[in-house]
C-alpha cells in the first residue's frame, strides 16, 4: 500500500510540475499577442488619413492608393480571437493580411517621393513620421511575442514539464514568420562599377 501511494505521489508531482508556469506564460503571450494587435489598429487608423493627405496634395497613382485601401480592409476584416494564436492556419491567414498592408504602405511611401509638393507638407510629413513610428512599435511588440513564446514553448516542449502539456493541452505555439524566407535569404547584389553607356 505505500508503494502505490509513493508512485501515485510521484505522478501526481510530476504531472503537475509547470502547470503554474503554463498558466502564467500563456497569459504572457496573450498580453504580448494583444500589444501586437494594438499596434496593427494603430496603423490601421493612420492609414485614412495618410488616403486622404495624398489624395488632396497630388494628382497620385489611384493604383497605388486603391491597393492601400484594399490592404487595409483586408487586413482589419479578419476577426483574431485568443484561439487564433493556437491555430497556425488562422495565424498565418493574419499574417499574410498584415504584411499585405505593410508593402502596400511601403509602394504608398515610396510612389509620394516622386511628388516634391506631397513631401512639403506638413501634414504628410506628420503623418510620416508618425507611420514610421508605429512600424517600429509594430516591431517592438512582434519581438516580445516572439519573445513569450519562446519561453511558453521551451517549457511545452522540455521534460518533465512536456507531461504535464500533453496532460493539460498545452500545445506549441505558432510564432512569426516571414511570408518570403527564400527571397530575403539570398544576399542583395552590390556593384559599385559605372554604369554602362
Amino acid at each position: 500500500m505505500k508503494r502505490w501511494l509513493l508512485i501515485l505521489a510521484a505522478v501526481v508531482s510530476l504531472s503537475g510540475c509547470g502547470y503554474n508556469q503554463f498558466q502564467s506564460l500563456d497569459e504572457a503571450s496573450k498580453s504580448a499577442w494583444s500589444e501586437v494587435l494594438n499596434q496593427y489598429q494603430r496603423r490601421a487608423d493612420l492609414v485614412p488619413n495618410i488616403v486622404a493627405t495624398v489624395k488632396g496634395e497630388a494628382s497620385f497613382e489611384q493604383d497605388t492608393l486603391t491597393k492601400v485601401i484594399e490592404a487595409r480592409a483586408k487586413a482589419t476584416s479578419i476577426q483574431v480571437t485568443p484561439e487564433t494564436l493556437n491555430n497556425p492556419e488562422a495565424f498565418n491567414k493574419f499574417q499574410q493580411a498584415q504584411g499585405e498592408l505593410s508593402s502596400a504602405l511601403s509602394r504608398l511611401m515610396v510612389v509620394s517621393e516622386r511628388y516634391p509638393d506631397l513631401k512639403a507638407n506638413q501634414s504628410f510629413r506628420d503623418l510620416r513620421v508618425t507611420l514610421e513610428g508605429t512600424e517600429n512599435r509594430i516591431t517592438v511588440a512582434r519581438n516580445r511575442y516572439i519573445e513569450s513564446v519562446q519561453e511558453y514553448n521551451v517549457l511545452a516542449r522540455s521534460f518533465p514539464t512536456n507531461i504535464t502539456a500533453k496532460v493539460f493541452g498545452y500545445a506549441t505555439k505558432p510564432n512569426f514568420s516571414v511570408q518570403n524566407e527564400a527571397q530575403i535569404s539570398a544576399p542583395p547584389t552590390v556593384d559599385f562599377s559605372a554604369p554602362k553607356k
